[in-house]
């Protein structure tokens, strides 16, 4: 049975009280039409629905048709009220709020961690996990921020990107004040986006994220200047200067 069928048949008031009626005895048509004064060629049509929606059976008695709710429906329909109210329980009900606003909540909590940033402090921003350089820029659950300074790096923190889409991640790292993003596999929409931001991209890097920065500050990181990588997963060489590659399936993110 599908709920959708059966709440469509109850939804007509009347359907919906030939119903109740049936929940407490059986009736024939000339039975409910006197009941409920209805003609009874309206009310064989309203039986016609019930009858097709499973949510009423028939049997002759005598000469005449009279009409039961199925123990099907009645079964079927308990249990799936009984899932949307276990679901209801389930229900994060955390004061946040909803996605939208628990995303304009990390803005703010975002700007408000990285307005000490210094003039002259150099912010870099790695695709992170578990140490490495993540490979999905699109799917990065984190980044690792780096503070460098005259060469060194004086700070380093790991900061949460959940609730901001691969569309979003661009305007998270401007609100970092990120200057600069070490990344994998980065897809042509985040390029652009990166480069509206001003923030300058490192893309194909693989490895252990704090080496990666350390090449970087020294000038001898191996990067992609044109990166172009197919979401897709299809295998792609690219840099050939550089010698970095992204041959991984779906490596590559928009």
């Amino acid at each position: 049975m599908e709920l959708s069928i059966c709440l469509k048949a109850l939804g007509d008031p009347t359907r919906l009280t030939i119903f109740q009626q049936l929940l407490i005895r059986k009736h024939c048509t000339r039975s409910l039409s006197r009941k409920l004064g209805i003609s009874e060629p309206a009310i064989s049509q309203h039986l016609k629905i019930l009858h097709e929606a499973g949510m009423v059976y028939k049997e002759k008695y005598g000469y005449h048709m009279h009409y039961l709710p199925t123990q099907e429906a009645m079964d079927f329909l308990a249990v799936s009220f009984e899932q949307m109210r276990q679901a209801s329980l389930a229900v994060d009900r955390n004061p946040r709020g909803c996605q939208c606003e628990f995303r304009r909540l990390r803005e703010d909590e975002i700007s408000k961690e990285n307005a000490k940033k210094e003039i002259d402090v150099m912010r870099i921003a790695v695709t992170y996990e578990n140490g490495q350089v993540f490979q999905h820029f699109g799917h990065t659950e984190q980044f690792k921020l780096y503070d460098v300074k005259d060469g060194v790096v004086t700070a380093s923190k790991v900061v949460s990107a959940e609730g901001f889409g691969h569309g979003a991640l661009a305007g998270f790292l401007r609100q970092c004040q990120a200057d600069a993003v070490i990344c994998g596999g980065i897809g042509g929409g985040a390029q652009s986006a990166l480069a509206e931001a001003g923030i300058r991209l490192y893309a194909g890097i693989q490895g252990d994220a704090d080496e990666a920065v350390a090449k970087l500050i020294a000038g001898t990181l191996a990067y992609e200047e044109n990166p172009v990588c197919d979401h897709h997963g299809e295998h792609h060489h690219h840099g050939e200067d550089h010698g970095e590659h992204c041959d991984h399936e779906g490596h590559c993110c928009h």
